[in-house]
């Protein structure tokens, strides 16, 4: 029973590790009784403005996912499942403790602030691959639910899994993984990636600067499919080591920081040689800079994120790459206020989400929970309301595989309009521009 909440959810540890201080809860979700809030709780109810549902209604005839060949038989068995009422939500005793307490709490605001009814939450840890096959395998009722894995290995041990009578909603970060009966719910680079190149025109010059990582080498990797089919062209790109060691190397190689100094010199030798007034105040001018500002570039695509990019971003300007000149961008990743007032980062431009968006989600878990929300916690509270959305229709599991892998849906959320594509999350973003501490949508 939650503390916070009128509501209740059932749990279930599987692993020996948690069995001294577990016990089991099967409370059904009740959020139409009668109940006494606390002030906190009160303000919450705000968040009912922010509600998950369709903005678009589909066609009689729905387009499907080409990559997802649904059998005549697999279809008709479809068209009979009903959805299960019961819920299950997977967590790994591996995964960050800190992480699931806060998942747990937005389920349950979700579940509160959208008025999700008769439906129940069960929470099932696993210790291992085998324990989490045999969650699935006990939950043998039709048209099963599953919110999780929310990491990759065990969304993959989720996948061999699959049936035609169970959905998952992973939050793995692998799109290899979508497919079958996985759906996944993320923030995903390359979604990011569409929005930056579509906002260029045919006159901008991107060179990437990453670093050597799993998420360097990600958007390193999908770059150049994105660019092809953009107006902007990619004319360089450099990478450092992850340590940071050879950073400074990486920004002087990619600005071309001693050919242009080298040009610099050269240009003020000749000045000095001359005696007319216009070469002396072409020299006075010149003095003030280290290099020249003929880039090869327009754009800079910094695709760095955490404490790295506070490091790595003023040494663009340092090395004379000038955001007066050329245009920082972000990914994603860049989302976070702890940037928003890092100097050579004005004026840097981003896709995603203006905050006010979640402001209210923000404050309200806030005084109901005396912490902050995570950025990337708004994601279980949006599957809340689109899950609210399927369930409040009565869809069968025929409907809800219809309805997602549909293109001409969108649904509204925290994090923007949303829809599947090939059984990846993708989101309706916008250009946003850092400036004194806040990220403002470009008109």
């Amino acid at each position: 029973m939650s503390f916070k909440l009128p509501i209740g959810v059932a749990t279930m540890y599987r692993p020996l590790i948690f069995s001294f201080n577990i016990f089991f809860l099967f409370i059904f979700i009740n959020c139409c009784s009668p109940v006494n809030l606390n002030k906190q709780a009160d303000k919450n109810k705000d968040v009912n403005s922010i509600s998950t549902k369709i903005l678009k209604k589909p066609e009689k005839k729905l387009e499907t996912n080409n990559k997802k060949n649904v059998s005549e038989k697999t279809t008709m068995i479809d068209k009979e499942v009903k959805l299960n009422n019961n819920i299950t939500v997977l967590f790994s005793s591996r995964n960050d403790v800190k992480i699931i307490d806060q998942f747990v709490n937005v389920l349950e605001m979700g579940i509160y602030d959208k008025n999700f009814e008769d439906v129940t939450l069960q929470l099932e840890y696993f210790d291992n691959y085998d324990e989490l096959s045999q969650i699935i395998n006990d939950t043998n009722k039709k048209g099963n639910i599953f919110i999780g894995p929310i990491d990759s290995e065990n969304t993959e041990i989720a996948k061999t899994n699959c049936n035609n009578k169970r959905i998952f909603f992973s939050f793995s970060s692998n799109v290899q993984l979508a497919g079958d009966c996985i759906y996944l719910i993320n923030f995903f680079p390359k979604n990011e990636l569409e929005e930056i190149f579509g906002s260029l025109d045919e006159d901008s010059k991107v060179a990437l600067l990453y670093p050597e990582n799993n998420y360097g080498y990600l958007i390193n990797g999908i770059i150049d499919e994105v660019v092809n089919k953009s107006k902007a062209v990619l004319v360089s790109r450099s990478s450092y080591k992850n340590d940071l060691s050879n950073v400074r190397t990486a920004i002087k190689e990619l600005g071309k920081y001693e050919l242009r100094k080298y040009e610099l010199n050269r240009q003020k030798t000749i000045l000095k040689s001359k005696n007319d007034n216009l070469s002396k105040q072409r020299l006075k001018k010149l003095e003030r800079f280290k290099t020249t500002t003929d880039y090869d570039f327009t754009h800079v695509l910094i695709a760095d994120y955490g404490i790295n990019l506070l490091q790595v971003a003023p040494l663009l300007p340092y090395y004379d790459i000038d955001p007066n000149i050329v245009q920082f961008i972000g990914t994603g990743v860049i989302d976070d206020e702890n940037f928003f007032f890092e100097p050579s980062l004005q004026s840097a431009v981003f896709p995603g989400v203006e905050k006010n968006k979640r402001i209210k989600l923000i404050n309200n878990y806030f005084d109901i929970y005396e912490e902050n929300l995570n950025r990337t916690s708004t994601l279980p509270y949006d599957l809340i309301g689109l899950l609210n959305f399927i369930y409040s229709r009565n869809m069968n599991l025929y409907e809800v595989k219809k309805l997602l892998d549909s293109p001409n849906v969108r649904f509204e959320g925290i994090d923007g309009n949303f829809y599947f594509k090939n059984q990846i999350i993708e989101r309706d973003l916008n250009m946003l521009r850092i400036s004194n501490g806040v990220a403002n949508k470009i008109n």
